[in-house]
């Protein structure tokens, strides 16, 4: 990454564009330079849809919903214009989960709920890969209820993530 006088201390990448070289913790919060982070996903991977998902379950699993949410973003940018509404529906779910756990109740309900709904509009193509649409939707919009009128609780993302194929109790 490059750093100059001229973009404000932003780092850039060969290409001039702004990326941020700080490291990030499990919930994708900038640390400060020189502090240890989380590896970050490479950007730009193209993925089978499975390896798509097995590494997005793995994240989840692991309480890093941002990095399960950068995992989705490769493939709804990689992917076929007709899958388009399934990844980026579970990339909102993801990153709403990131905001509800960060303690964003306000903005992880909007976006779990609009993940939802972008995720039941993409829902043959969920079915083709044994999503389970249903579940996930009805995860999403259970954890944004939460906390009353303002929506999502601060949750623990671990223990919230969802089983993307339904395999969870």
């Amino acid at each position: 990454m490059k750093r100059t006088a001229n973009d404000r201390g932003r780092d850039r990448d060969d290409e001039g564009r702004a990326r941020s070289s700080r490291p990030r913790d499990g919930l994708g919060r900038p640390l400060p330079y020189g502090a240890e982070g989380v590896p970050r996903q490479p950007e730009g991977v193209v993925r089978a849809p499975a390896e798509t998902l097995r590494e997005a379950q793995r994240l989840l699993d692991a309480g890093m919903p941002f990095h399960a949410h950068e995992v989705f973003e490769d493939a709804w940018k990689s992917g076929p214009a007709s899958e388009r509404d399934l990844w980026q529906g579970l990339a909102q779910l993801a990153v709403g989960l990131t905001h509800a756990a960060r303690g964003n109740a306000a903005g992880g309900a909007r976006l779990l709920r609009r993940g939802a709904d972008r995720l039941a509009a993409g829902r043959v193509a969920a079915d083709a890969y044994g999503i389970d649409v249903d579940g996930l939707v009805a995860w999403a919009r259970e954890l944004a209820g939460r906390g009353g009128a303002g929506g999502a609780a601060v949750v623990d993302a671990a223990a919230e993530a969802p089983g993307l194929r339904g395999d969870r109790p």
